[in-house]
């Protein structure tokens, strides 16, 4: 995951994750992403910000999926961003990020691919639905075609933890420790073949 195939249907997974929940998601999405014939799935993160104005971060992570950039959601044929909550709304890195693609809105560069959102909050009723909804907002304003979890998705109607119609999710609990459940690993991989699925039909592939 991570090199360009022109042959493939790509699907760009941009996260921001800081206990693990929200990248362990990004990377079942990309599981689902590559069970579907001819997808790529190219994962990215973004960097921290910081109130320090002298603060920078390397140019290259430390460990785990390069940064994303600007040229990385222009190529792709499918998106899906990641956050954990932020009192009920995006993480300020994520935000950051898609506040500088102001270009590509101008150039209708991401108008009309597919997208799907997914989050993970400490608590059941930590914001997850509020962020998944307030994460559609950007993209609805690129002309994204927004992809969701339908209820022909078992295990939406089964779980007790995370899991959305609007999106995949995961309840880490209060230290960020509880690790990705069955009903959250299955709608996460669904989320990502949906996504995936639907970028081929839409190449005529």
């Amino acid at each position: 995951m991570g090199v360009y195939d022109t042959h493939m249907t790509r699907i760009l997974i941009v996260y921001y994750s800081t206990h693990g929940g929200t990248r362990d998601l990004a990377r079942l999405t990309a599981r689902g992403v590559e069970s579907v014939p001819g997808c790529q799935a190219v994962l990215r993160t973004v960097p921290r910000v910081s109130a320090v104005c002298e603060a920078t971060e390397a140019p290259v992570p430390d460990s785990g999926a390069p940064y994303a950039t600007l040229d990385d959601l222009a190529t792709c044929d499918g998106l899906l961003i990641g956050s954990p909550t932020r009192f009920g709304n995006m993480a300020a890195p994520l935000k950051y990020f898609l506040d500088g693609t102001a270009g590509l809105w101008a150039q209708g560069a991401l108008a009309g691919k597919p997208a799907a959102v997914f989050t993970a909050s400490g608590s059941l009723h930590g914001g997850n639905e509020t962020t998944l909804l307030t994460m559609m907002l950007p993209l609805l304003h690129h002309g994204m075609l927004l992809v969701g979890l339908p209820y022909s998705e078992k295990a939406l109607s089964e779980t007790t933890g995370g899991g959305t119609p609007y999106g995949a999710s995961h309840v880490g609990g209060p230290l960020g420790d509880r690790p990705v459940d069955p009903h959250e690993h299955a709608l996460a991989i669904a989320l990502g073949r949906r996504v995936a699925e639907v970028a081929v039909k839409l190449r005529g592939r």
